[in-house]
């Protein structure tokens, strides 16, 4: 039985919730957060085992991330790339979620200019060719035949999606990827009518829309990720999100998942603290991009002050604007935090960190009056992506050769 909470702040979490055609038990999403467990982009048997874990560990959903909805939209070797030939495959993660209880959710995206050439074979995509340091990549600007297939391609991976028994899809529009790229005017520079104002801006997010909405029928719930802001001066405003979650609203999105950042100009605005770039400069193949990592890291990916609920008051606004079911992400990773989000009038909240740290943390938040994630935001789970799987350095003995790193920065395997 869930403890008594103070009666003007009811604790609504483990109450159930209804997103588009699906009811998820309680209100608890594990957040889009890349495991980069799919390498040869396929699902690996410790991308099951993880969210077989998250969904024994009480999540209402569990949301599977970064998965490609074409070969153009890839970043690394080792994610996830959904199409039909590895249908069985996809069905096997939808399977091992339900089996815990949870509803089973996947990300779908593009990468646009953070695709690599070397994953895709081509130049990568973006909707202006503008060079991006952080590839590096030199992407060619979309034409019109490039704009419509890869909108299709998005109808198509909610239907494999669909196929594979899973429950909703998220769409990517935020964080720097090729929805955001066109949303945001840092990286949008067409003169046709998918670049200048907003509402050009937005054509590309509604065509693909339009595809996802046809794919999902009246079966799959329809999530969209996107942006309060992007973080850096001159990009997307929280002006154009409260104009953005409006047009998503009038698509039929059934609910959005609130966040920020552009991970090619503001990496850490997504997700706040240090990323450790000497833990990534080790791990890096490309000897440039190593070397650049461990002699000027700090500069290239600037630190900004964590705290609980950092977007919450930007969120506040897009909820004074829409009537959309919202779900939080951010920093809420305490029974107190979480009151405060469901308390602001936020329908869900997603954790990313807290549930790499703890895949059994919902379980922990419904035991205890007090609950805290054991997460101390010192984003060794991030550096690893990149190059290698999610991990937490407080649930695995970290590699030898980041043993002195660990030392250092005082971070002490626990068990």
């Amino acid at each position: 039985m869930i403890p008594a909470h103070n009666s003007q702040t009811p604790y609504r979490l483990f109450e159930s919730l209804r997103i588009g055609p699906k009811t998820l038990r309680n209100r608890t999403i594990r957040a889009a957060a890349f495991e980069g467990m799919a390498p040869g982009h396929r699902p690996s048997d410790e991308l099951v085992s993880y969210h077989r874990m998250v969904a024994a560990g009480g999540a209402g959903m569990s949301t599977v991330a970064y998965a490609a909805v074409e070969r153009s939209g890839l970043s690394f070797p080792h994610q996830l790339w959904l199409r039909r030939e590895i249908l069985s495959e996809l069905a096997g993660v939808a399977s091992a979620i339900h089996e815990g209880g949870a509803l089973a959710s996947i990300q779908i995206g593009h990468c646009g200019n953070m695709a690599k050439r070397e994953v895709i074979g081509e130049r990568p995509l973006a909707p202006s060719a503008n060079f991006n340091v952080y590839g590096p990549t030199w992407p060619r600007a979309m034409d019109k035949t490039d704009i419509v297939r890869v909108a299709r391609s998005f109808g198509e991976a909610v239907r494999t999606a669909k196929d594979a028994g899973f429950d909703a899809v998220e769409v990517h529009a935020g964080h720097g990827y090729l929805i955001s790229q066109f949303l945001s005017p840092l990286t949008n520079h067409r003169s046709d009518e998918y670049g200048g104002s907003l509402s050009n801006r937005m054509r590309f997010l509604k065509e693909v829309m339009l595809a996802v909405k046809h794919a999902a029928g009246r079966d799959l719930a329809v999530l969209v990720k996107m942006n309060l802001c992007d973080g850096v001066s001159g990009g997307q405003s929280l002006d154009d999100a409260i104009a953005i979650a409006r047009l998503l609203e009038e698509e039929g999105a059934d609910a959005l998942v609130l966040s920020g950042g552009f991970v090619s100009r503001a990496p850490m605005y997504i997700m706040r603290g240090e990323l450790p770039t000497d833990v990534m400069g080790r791990l890096v193949k490309n000897p440039l991009m190593r070397m650049m990592m461990r002699v000027a890291g700090p500069v290239l990916v600037p630190s900004l002050p964590y705290r609980d609920n950092y977007f919450l008051e930007e969120a506040k606004v897009v909820r004074a604007a829409v009537r959309i079911p919202l779900v939080y992400v951010g920093g809420a990773v305490s029974r107190e935090s979480i009151e405060e989000v469901l308390g602001a009038g936020f329908e869900a909240v997603a954790m990313a960190r807290a549930l790499i740290a703890d895949p059994q943390f919902v379980n922990k938040l419904a035991r205890e009056e007090s609950a805290k994630s054991r997460c101390d935001h010192c984003n060794y789970c991030a550096a690893r992506i990149y190059t290698t799987k999610m991990a937490c350095y407080q649930r695995e003995t970290p590699e030898a050769e980041f043993q002195a790193i660990c030392d250092k920065r005082g971070w002490h395997v626990q068990d």
